[in-house]
């Protein structure tokens, strides 16, 4: 599989302190050297990989061995394919070991405490891999565009999430950042076409046309929150995410990536396996 890259997304698609979202097109496909059909291909090849790896991780957990885990975080603007990933790329593992959390808007009790509250409660178990479809950065996206934190409490908001993510790794969390990528014309692309097919009337939101009235505002967000938050201990990876079967197959392999990191193996029986062998051919 790695060998269908010709730079690694880990490598090319990390972002750092001097991020420029102008300078990243929505529609390339960096460090892919395939075509559509390609992406195909290498997105279920890659389905046995990930899955394996993740039945380690699982595995391992319910044996008394590691009690790590993985966090997927995905962000984008509304139809990035923050969905599409968790359907074609998440949905390849076995669903008892994948912890799936869409952050809403905030409830009354949720606002009455601290912004990371709520996401602490959400926090993938042992041997999981979680996913936070939005997550703890609305809080510095949304709050910021719409003003609805002081700027104070927004910059207080950076650095508490720095600490909460090295608090995570330091447990033994491996956190994975993604934030996809889209094009301003894509996404009005996508949403014209979620009108015209009365089967995604269901996923349209009027609201949607509002936030594109401040669309660079958004922009400036992202980058603004990418660059204060992008850690040795949490990196962000910004996706293109114009063409979904990039963002799939890049989010696969990141998400290979982070599990393979992390040196799993089956567990060890804690029984003497020939023994069982011959008691269970007696039967």
């Amino acid at each position: 599989m790695a060998k269908t890259w010709t730079t690694q997304p880990t490598e090319i698609l990390r972002a750092g302190p001097d991020l420029s979202l102008a300078e990243v097109d929505p529609a390339s496909t960096p460090g892919f050297p395939g075509d559509k059909r390609y992406a195909a291909q290498v997105l279920e090849s890659g389905r046995d990989t990930l899955g394996e790896l993740q039945e380690k991780l699982f595995a391992g957990s319910r044996t008394g061995g590691s009690q790590g885990n993985v966090l997927l975080v995905l962000q984008g603007t509304d139809t990035a394919g923050k969905g599409g990933i968790v359907r074609h790329v998440v949905g390849a593992v076995d669903p008892q070991g994948v912890a799936h959390h869409a952050f809403k808007a905030p409830t009354e009790e949720e606002l009455a405490h601290d912004f990371l509250w709520r996401v602490r409660r959400e926090l993938p178990g042992p041997g999981m891999i979680g996913v936070f479809d939005r997550s703890h950065y609305e809080d510095v996206l949304i709050g910021k565009v719409r003003r609805l934190a002081p700027p104070e409490e927004i910059e207080r908001r950076y650095e508490a999430i720095v600490e909460f993510e090295r608090e995570l790794a330091d447990a033994g969390t491996t956190i994975v950042k993604v934030m996809l990528h889209l094009s301003r014309d894509e996404q009005k692309a996508r949403l014209t076409e979620r009108l015209d097919r009365p089967d995604k009337h269901w996923k349209f939101n009027p609201g949607d046309i509002e936030e594109r009235l401040v669309w660079d505002d958004y922009q400036d967000a992202y980058e603004t929150a990418v660059r204060r938050t992008s850690t040795d201990a949490a990196p962000w990876f910004v996706v293109p995410a114009d063409r979904k079967w990039y963002a799939r197959v890049a989010v696969q392999r990141l998400l290979v990536d982070a599990l393979e990191a992390r040196g799993l193996d089956w567990p060890a029986a804690d029984f003497d396996v020939e023994l069982e062998r011959t008691r269970l051919a007696s039967t």
